[in-house]
Formats: C-alpha cells, structure tokens, sequence
C-alpha cells in the first residue's frame, strides 16, 4: 500500500554492431528477438532499455475479468522505447502515483539489461510495483542502478489495479475460469513471458527473483503461496507488507454490492457478467474512489480456492504449504506516517496537522469493535508529543507485528533474511508540510533501489545525500546478491546475518539505517512495536 523519467537520453551515434546470439547490438538502439517478434530498445548509458512490451493482449471486451490471454505475435521490429500507459485507476494515494488513468490496455513490461545475449546468464528480478493493487505503474521505477551495479536483468510490469484486477463476484465466478484476482494472473503471464523469453535479454530464466513493494509484496507472498506460480521463480522478496486474503464469501458480498451499485443487478446469471464487461470504464472508476479517497468495493487480495487457497496465505505458509525458496522480508519503522501524510496532503491548502479526531478517527477505522478501545488503551495520546506520532505507532505496530510472525513461522522451513528499514532522514516527496516528521515511512526505501524514485507526477524529487548514498550502495548490493545466490552478503554490502530464531538464540534483523547498518534481535523489534499486545489482541 513515481515518474521517475519522462525522457531518456540517446546515445550521440551509432559506433558499430555486436551480434550476440541472434541479437543485435548498437549503441542507440539494441535489438532482441523474442517469441513474439524482434523488439528495438534504448541504450542509457550502460543499460539496454526495452519499454512497454505488450505481453498478453488488451483485457478489454469479452477478456474483461477473465485470465489474460498472451499477446500475439508481430512482424516487423517493434520499438519499445517508451513505457505503456498505467492501467485504469482513480485513487493516487496523495502523491504516490497518478494522474488517473482510463486505459485498461496497459499489460506491457519493461526489461533493463546491461548486456543482451543468452551467453550473459544473469540473475533476474521481476519488480512488482506497489499502490495498495489500485493504483502506480510501472513507468515509476528507473531500473538501470539495480541492473548496472549488481550485474542483474530486471523486468518491471504493470497488471491489472482496482476493480479491474480483483474482482469475485457470483456471475463472474461461475464461468468456468480462475477468477477474483485477475491482477495476479497477469504477474503470472508475465512470469511466464520471462521465463520463455529473457535469455534472449541476457537474463537466466532458472533463477528468477521475484519482489515488490508494498501491494509488490503483498503480491509476492501470494504467488509465493500459489500453486499456479509454482516453478516460475526462485528467490522472493517481501518490501513492507503481508497481509491474508480476504475469504471468498464476504468478497463476493462485495462484488455483488458493486454490481447492483452499478445497475447491473445481483445473481450469478451470464446477464449479471454481460452487463459488468458493458459497463464504461469510466464507471467502474467511479465506484473505485477518487483521487483522494478509496471506494467501498475494493480488496486487495482474494482467498479464491484456486489462485490463492481458501484458507489463506498464512496458513499455507504454517502447513508449509508454498514453494520453498529464499525469502528477504522486511518493513520500515514508521509504516504509517505514509497515510497521515496523505491525509495531511488532501487537508489543505493551508495544511492542518494531524489532529486528536484525525487520530480516534484513523484508529477506530483500522480496528473492528472491541479492538479499537484496546488500541486507545495501549497508545494513549499523552505518551506522545504529538498526535501524529500516536497515530505512526498505533497504525505501524498493527502492520508489521504480523510480518514478524510471518518471518518466524518461515524461518524453520526455508532461508528467511529479516530486515527493518530506519532512515529517519529520508527525504519525502510529499510537499513540504510545516511540522509533519516523515521519519522512515512507506514507501521511504523504494529511492533506496530506483534512483530519484518520488512517487507520481506531483511528487517532489530529492537526491540522497553522501550517507544516504552509501546506504543505497550497500542495499543495491544487497539485493542483487541475494537475486544472485539466495544470500545477500558479499562484497559492499552488509553483515546480514540468516534468520534463524531458536529457544536459545533471538533471530537477528538487519536494522537498515545510518550512518551504518547493524543488526537487532526479533525481540527487540517485537517491544520496539508492541508485538505481545497485537497477539493478544488479535487472539480474543
């Protein structure tokens, strides 16, 4: 729960060709021949940018809430030198992603490689990029640090968001298909264009990282869990956030809301089905939210039974019933400053701090019933010097205690690699706003990965400054390494010690932070975030 570049320079001149494999290089424009077609890319520097490759077709019409279908093919050279248009959505999150967008022909992906050719046998990442799987886009996220640093091939995508991407509704769900989490099988079809195509890009297909901020995590964890992504990757990468699957009965209860809200009716009728792929999509975003605020239909991830197992993916991960590979898993400190800075954004201009109201009003949001009283009892707002940080504690310990649990349940079964990120100095993209402390919040460590990262279009860009730098370095380096090996040590990057909590020895963190990083035990970041109470909690 990010236009990093509009325009990218081209190399001066054409200095002669490499033919590599079939694919043919220049230094303004490289060639790859895939299954599809030949496609023609940009060279950045050192990078070979391939943008905007279509990999399954318009999910649009009848292929409207329906598993994507491949792209076909094409002849002739495709130029894939600009990136694909966001799919549909309305929520931005403040200034995290946007403008809105009308298109729902948007799956494209886009490769960064530093050498193309089936000789080079890189590791990959495929990045799934977050905004709560309503809304970003692809285009946010300038890849060439992570592929020229750590020598790796990186793909970024775009999938379906909102309504469009995770639906269960009775009529829909009687066709025959796998349903409710369309944005998933996208990420799937995607796994599945690398994997037939990205030697030709310099990549190795046999070991593929695949993560994601965020919903990205989220998303991760699911396919992870998925028995429909099984064989498709090999290293996961969870950046902030896991969450359970909303269970399929009180999903559909929602998706049959959003039908008759529509005027399409209720039931599990062909009728039902036909009257949604009519409906404009301009309609549709209308009952998603707008840009400052979500709608009453929309879920983030769907238990379905197929995609993603009835029980959930927490119980899959308890049973051991994943695929087992290595998994990084992490969070920052202030999770939740991200949200009171976009309530703070959408209360101006002139801007209000965050307020006692705002704060009852965010807690009794976030925790059903009798839980929201025990929250006021154990985050009481003389205990902070401001009802902002009240609300950063209270929101951020429900969030990531669970991620805790998450990587305790996985250490046993499989190479976990704990993290929390703590640079509090991390520059913020949202607008100046008089008072309010950022601290290490969401999305704070994505500039950390993708250079001048900031959000959408209205965000602010900030360069790190020398020390946030070498913590960059040191993550960058990190990262690759572990898409490399499984492991993230090795040459410039951190002591980061497996994680692995016994009864006579705490589990170690790595706490990402300045002006170096160092390690934390499980225990400490369990009271560091009151993870005693939110079992308790949780547990009645």
């Amino acid at each position: 729960m990010n236009f990093v570049r509009y325009v990218r320079p081209i190399a001066a001149a054409l200095v002669g060709s490499l033919l590599i494999a079939g694919v043919a290089m220049a230094d303004a424009s490289p060639r790859v021949d895939t299954e599809q077609g030949a496609v023609e890319g940009l060279r950045v520097r050192d990078v070979s940018e391939f943008l905007g490759i279509r990999y399954a077709a318009p999910p649009v019409g009848e292929l409207r809430w329906r598993p994507p279908v491949p792209a076909k093919g094409w002849s002739g050279v495709l130029k894939a030198t600009r990136f694909g248009t966001a799919c549909a959505q309305s929520t931005t999150l403040g200034v995290f992603a946007g403008p809105p967008s009308t298109d729902e022909d948007c799956l494209t992906l886009n490769v960064f490689t530093p050498q193309a050719g089936a000789a080079a046998r890189m590791p990959v990442i495929v990045w799934i990029h977050g905004g709560g799987n309503m809304d970003g886009a692809s285009r946010d996220y300038d890849a060439t640090r992570l592929a020229t640093m750590g020598k790796v091939v990186v793909v970024t995508l775009n999938y379906r968001l909102g309504l469009f991407g995770w639906l269960a509704n009775p009529a829909l769900d009687a066709e025959g298909h796998a349903f409710a989490n369309y944005g998933l099988l996208d990420q799937q079809l995607a796994l599945k264009w690398v994997k037939q195509n990205i030697a030709a890009f310099g990549g190795d297909p046999g070991n593929v990282t695949l993560g994601g901020q965020s919903a990205g995590s989220i998303d991760t964890e699911a396919n992870v869990v998925s028995p429909m992504a099984a064989g498709l990757f090999q290293r996961a990468i969870f950046q902030s956030v896991v969450i359970d699957g909303v269970p399929l009965p009180t999903a559909e209860k929602i998706g049959a809301d959003f039908a008759d809200a529509a005027g399409c009716g209720r039931g599990a009728t062909p009728e039902v089905a036909a009257c949604l792929r009519r409906l404009p999509v301009e309609k549709v975003l209308q009952l998603s939210g707008t840009e400052a605020a979500t709608g009453p239909y929309l879920n983030i991830l769907i238990a379905d039974g197929e995609i993603i197992p009835a029980r959930g993916l927490f119980a899959a991960f308890k049973t051991g019933a994943f695929t087992h590979m290595p998994i990084m898993s992490g969070s920052v400190h202030d999770e939740l400053n991200f949200t009171a800075a976009i309530t703070e954004y959408f209360s101006g201009p002139p801007r209000h701090a965050i307020t006692v109201d705002d704060f009852r009003a965010l807690v009794t949001a976030t925790y059903p019933g009798s839980l929201a009283s025990k929250v006021f009892a154990e985050y009481k707002l003389a205990d902070y010097a401001t009802p902002q940080l009240a609300w950063d504690a209270a929101g951020t310990d429900g969030l990531v205690c669970p991620q805790l649990m998450v990587n305790r349940i996985l250490a046993p079964l499989t190479p976990v690699y704990a993290y929390e990120f703590n640079d509090a100095t991390a520059p913020s993209y949202f607008p100046d706003m008089p008072g309010f402390e950022p601290l290490a919040y969401h999305t704070a460590d994505i500039q950390y990965l993708f250079p001048l990262w900031h959000g959408g279009p209205k965000g602010v860009v900030h360069a790190l400054n020398a020390e946030q730098q070498g913590l960059s370095d040191a993550l960058v380096k990190a990262w690759t390494n572990f898409a490399r090996s499984g492991d993230p040590n090795g040459p410039g990057a951190p002591n980061w010690p497996l994680f692995k909590p016994t009864a006579g020895a705490p589990g170690l963190y790595l706490s990402e932070t300045l002006p170096v990083s160092g390690t934390i035990t499980d225990q400490q970041f369990a009271m560091s975030h009151r993870c005693e109470f939110w079992a308790r909690a949780s547990a009645q």
